[in-house]
């Protein structure tokens, strides 16, 4: 039967898109002589979104314009902030600020050098293109600054990795296409990469990914790890140790519940529950134990069967492990349980 109430889930504008848009209408006002009431720029590809002007300011040589972020039905934590971007023209090309509420890089090994802004690379390009498109248009130098502000950012980023990465006083400035897909894996992964990124230009050698607060918790303690080591994993295993397979470090622990850690050891690399199940049969033999095929979960099936269960499957999910990423790597599994205690263990 079809539900009529079942619609397509919205998508949304990135802050990059958004600082872009202030940019604009910032340098309309300057440059043209009169706000507009909505602008439009183009992401890069293709799409050509409107934005409304929520906030504009002005004065001796400057403009300002605020666009308010809608993320669609995406649940990002920015949505709703005012993305406020000044523009001042003057000195020598085109430089960035970062204003309140906008972080600074402090640690290498993100796409922006330490010391900068937060603003990453391809919303830059965006801007100094409406810049430079401008500048022609109007016959002005294309010497501008450009000083982003999120209002609340520094207390919205402490929802965010801003704090692990090392990117400190805000939030980031991000985008690749301008485009806030609903419910997207991609911006998750992209953070799980980024960590790695800076665990090893930091020169970690060992990192961890963890399911959840509780296993990351207990894998810290463990093994004395920094929070630079701390990866937050989710239920995306297979995009973080597909990354590290590229960009290697030395040894990488996997920790989580008994469910999604089953979930690893019977061949899943996305541990969420729409996307992987566990297998009670399988498990039953495992244990050469045919009540545990009537189960409804690992976790009976532990309380059931004690602490052996835990011991196989982090066996189990450490082979998993080897036997797609390689052995060049020392990999171990943690397992824990809800209370934050290691009841299984494999590898070194």
């Amino acid at each position: 039967m079809n539900d009529t109430s079942v619609r397509e889930l919205r998508r949304g504008w990135t802050t990059g898109a958004c600082a872009t848009a202030a940019v604009r209408a910032a340098l309309l006002r300057l440059w043209g002589g009169a706000w507009p009431d909505d602008v439009t720029i183009t992401l890069p590809r293709g799409e050509t979104p409107t934005f409304p002007l929520a906030h504009v300011a002005e004065g001796e040589g400057w403009a300002e314009v605020g666009i308010t972020k809608d993320a669609g039905d995406d649940p990002d934590v920015t949505h709703g902030a005012l993305i406020v971007a000044r523009v001042t023209p003057g000195g020598t090309g085109v430089r960035f600020e970062a204003g309140p509420g906008v972080g600074i890089v402090t640690k290498p090994g993100l796409p922006i050098a330490p010391g900068e802004p937060a603003i990453n690379p391809v919303p830059r390009e965006m801007m100094a293109a409406q810049v430079a498109e401008l500048a022609a248009r109007f016959g002005q130098s294309p010497d501008v600054l450009i000083t982003v502000s999120i209002p609340g950012g520094e207390a919205i980023a402490a929802k965010t990795w801003n704090p692990r990465l090392g990117i400190e006083g805000g939030l980031s400035v991000l985008g690749t296409t301008g485009i806030v897909r609903p419910f997207s894996c991609a911006a998750w992964i992209a953070s799980i990469h980024r960590g790695i990124d800076v665990a090893r230009a930091e020169g970690l050698t060992h990192v961890a990914g963890c399911t959840g607060a509780t296993s990351e918790r207990a894998v810290r303690a463990l093994y004395g790890l920094p929070e630079g080591a701390m990866l937050d994993m989710g239920d995306f295993v297979g995009g973080m140790l597909k990354y590290l397979s590229t960009h290697p470090v030395d040894r990488v622990t996997v920790g989580g519940g008994i469910g999604k850690i089953t979930k690893l050891a019977q061949g899943a690399w996305d541990l969420h529950s729409k996307r992987a199940q566990v297998d009670m049969g399988a498990l039953a033999d495992w244990l050469e134990e045919p009540r545990i095929k009537k189960m409804n979960s690992a976790l009976e099936a532990y309380e059931f069967a004690g602490e052996k269960l835990p011991d196989i499957v982090a066996r189990r999910a450490l082979d998993q492990i080897r036997d797609r990423f390689g052995k060049d790597t020392r990999f171990d599994v943690v397992i824990v349980d809800r209370a934050g205690a290691v009841i299984g263990r494999a590898g070194p």
